[in-house]
């Protein structure tokens, strides 16, 4: 270590690095923040075409007003849209699971019950076949 940096560090006080940690944060937060609002911007279903351009525009020409102004007039309706998006994946992914789990339980009992007639002598082995293909295609 060379002279400079080490009186850098002797130089640099306990609390102007807390200072300094506590900026860093912020700054971070800022941006997540500002994320955060341009993402719920885009993602607003009800705000038009010219209006997620406008709060675009605002927010990035006037990053702390724009933002401070958007909380004030839509934070409400934040967490009002990511609550319902949320709840929107969740029916559209259990709707999926049912779908997906009940077809290959259908599909298994149908294959089982062409194998019973097969057994019992009402299907010959090409008419299984084909009957099971079908089962398989659906």
């Amino acid at each position: 270590m060379n002279e400079s940096m080490l009186n850098l560090a002797v130089d640099y006080p306990l609390l102007n690095m807390f200072w300094t940690m506590l900026m860093v944060f912020l700054w971070v937060l800022w941006f997540m923040l500002l994320f955060r609002i341009i993402g719920d911007i885009f993602r607003d279903d009800d705000l038009g075409g010219w209006g997620k351009a406008g709060w675009t525009v605002f927010v990035i020409i006037l990053p702390f007003l724009g933002v401070f102004v958007y909380l004030i007039a839509r934070g409400r309706g934040m967490g009002e849209r990511e609550r319902a998006r949320v709840q929107r994946n969740e029916q559209e992914f259990r709707s999926y699971l049912q779908q997906t789990a009940a077809n290959p339980a259908s599909q298994a009992e149908e294959i089982a019950r062409l194998a019973d007639l097969k057994n019992k002598g009402d299907l010959t082995a090409a008419e299984f076949e084909q009957a099971k293909a079908k089962v398989l295609a659906a």
